[in-house]
Parts: structure tokens; sequence; C-alpha cells
């Protein structure tokens, strides 16, 4: 069955849900919780007493306090994360090291990527779900590498079949020497995925008409670059990005080439609402520091945005009153 769950594809493994079944299944805590299905409100009275139907739609709104900072949950495809740093798990030395980065990052959801094993099991990053607690962690699985819709739409099919999860991070190149995204292919793919009932956080450029697209297809976020992948060139279209902000009402997560934590603050500053971070930490001289350093960024740069930049001046404008100043007219 599926169940559109504010405006995203959800599917369901029965035919019998209710609203506390559904809530349930997508990890939403049952307080604070406003329910309603195909436009009508419900009651809290009545939660069990309604049965979903296939295509029936589901919007939730969560109650939060009034300006606090600390209660500004992630909402992505209609599932809540306390954390807005994103994780990749490429290029760690080992298992170890990517487990201490992601405790120190505080992060819930983790990109893997899909690759074929060997017949004895082995293959690039062989043992890397041993590192990850499925039940702490949303896996994301990275259609990383593909260089076509179809090649894309298989790895996320296959994906979901292996790890359980409908949820991808879907890639398509367009040019393999900068793995610049192929923005038209992204946006086929998406719509297809969706179809297919997938929670697709399709990666992109800052280009503002395809992040409009990526919405319209049906995308839960859109997922633009800051720079090319493992670069460190940090965000290069900072204006780009905050148009997108502007005008998408889906999440929106700078992805690729941070390099620095002051990288992360500027990306949040500049109204994202979440980043992706892999190599800037996994090839750091001390990934479990720099994973608490992008913690920390993320943290900072949402407060600020949230509490508002000052406004800039030509001129210097001084904090202490001119009145009452002391030997004025020595």
């Amino acid at each position: 069955m599926q169940v559109i769950i504010n405006q995203q594809p959800c599917e369901f493994a029965t035919d019998a849900l209710d609203v506390p079944g559904l809530l349930a299944n997508r990890g939403v805590k049952e307080d604070a919780v406003a329910v309603a299905v195909n436009g009508q409100v419900v009651p809290r009275r009545n939660w069990t007493s309604v049965q979903l139907a296939d295509g029936d739609r589901v919007d939730l709104v969560k109650a939060v306090a009034g300006g606090a900072w600390d209660d500004d949950p992630l909402v992505i495809a209609g599932k809540s994360f306390r954390s807005r740093l994103l994780m990749g798990t490429g290029r760690f030395v080992s298992p170890t090291v990517l487990r201490e980065a992601l405790e120190a990052s505080g992060t819930e959801i983790v990109t893997v990527a899909i690759r074929m094993t060997g017949v004895d099991g082995s293959g690039p990053d062989a043992g890397i779900l041993s590192a990850l607690d499925r039940d702490r962690y949303q896996l994301l699985p990275n259609t990383a590498g593909a260089t076509s819709v179809r090649q894309a739409v298989f790895m996320a099919e296959l994906a979901r079949e292996a790890l359980g999860t409908n949820w991808v991070k879907l890639e398509v190149i367009g040019d393999e020497r900068t793995l610049w995204p192929d923005v038209a292919g992204t946006v086929e793919a998406t719509r297809i995925l969706v179809r297919e009932g997938f929670v697709v956080l399709p990666y992109t450029t800052t280009d503002l008409v395809t992040a409009l697209r990526l919405e319209e297809a049906g995308a839960a976020t859109v997922m633009p670059l800051g720079s090319m992948i493992g670069s460190g060139q940090g965000v290069q279209d900072w204006d780009g990005v905050r148009r997108i902000v502007e005008r998408v009402s889906v999440p929106v997560v700078v992805d690729a080439g941070i390099g620095a934590a002051s990288d992360a603050v500027r990306a949040m500053e500049a109204g994202a609402d979440a980043c992706l971070i892999n190599t800037a930490i996994s090839r750091s001289d001390d990934p479990q520091l720099m994973a608490a350093a992008m913690r920390n960024a993320v943290i900072a740069g949402r407060l600020g945005y949230r509490a508002g930049r000052m406004p800039r001046s030509e001129l210097a404008i001084p904090s202490s009153p001119v009145n009452g100043l002391v030997g004025a007219g020595l």
C-alpha cells in the first residue's frame, strides 16, 4: 500500500494501517503531532478508528515551542531528525575510525555506496555495515558512479532490496572528470524513482530551475553541490544556494566540496537546512575531531541563520553611546 505523507509517497507492507501504526512506522512520536487525512484534520481520539487506504494523503504537523532553538528538527519525507549533519562513509582508513567519527558527528543519516561484491562477500568496503548501527542511523544508499538514468534507477532498486530501505541519494553523473551532475538525467531519474515509491534525495547543481524541476518531480530534498566532489573547495556559488533556499519548500542540503568547518557554517548561514560531508572528515588528520568540529559548525550556522544577521554598514557604528562622553571637549 502506498500513502502520500507530506507530499512524499511512502510504501507500507500491509493493507491494514491506522494513524498510530503510520506514526510508529515513520518514527514519529505521537505527542505534539497533528494529523490530517485527505485534507481533513483527524482528532487524536479518532486515530485508531481511521483506516488508511492506498493513495491516501496524510499531512503531519509537529507543534514546537516558539523560539525554542533546541527543538528545530530536520524533517525529510515526514521523518524527523535532530541532527542537520549527514555523513558519508567513504575513504575512512578503517571501520573503527568510521565508527568513532560517526559517534562524534551526532549524525542520524549515513550514506553508503552500492558496489558489487566478490562471490566470497569481499569487495570495496566489505563489511562497512558492521560499523553502522542500523537501528540508530537512517541508511541512505548512494547511486554514486551512475552515468545514466537507467543505471541510477537499477542501482537504487538493488539498494532497496539489499538494505531494506526506500531512501536513496540519487546521483546521475554527466562528466566523469568533474563528477558534475547530469541535471536532465537527474530530474528524469527522480520522476521514475518517486513513482516506484522511493524517497529521493538528488545531488544537483546550484541551478534554480533544476531545483524547481526536482521539487516538481517529487524529490524529498534538493542537494546542490558546494563544489566538485572531494575537492574541499567550499561553496562556490552562495547566491545560487540562497536562491534555491528561497524558492523550494523541501529541505536544501549542501552536498560535496565542503572542506572546513567554516564552509559548513557559511552553508548553514546561507539558509541550507543541512550539510552532507564525507571527505573533509575522512581525509582529515583526526577524523573524530573533525567530525565534532563539523557537528558544531552546522549547529552554529543554523542558529546564526535563525537569529538573523546584523545589517551591513559602510561606516563604523559605535557600540557605546556618544552622548555624555567624558572629556569630550579636551
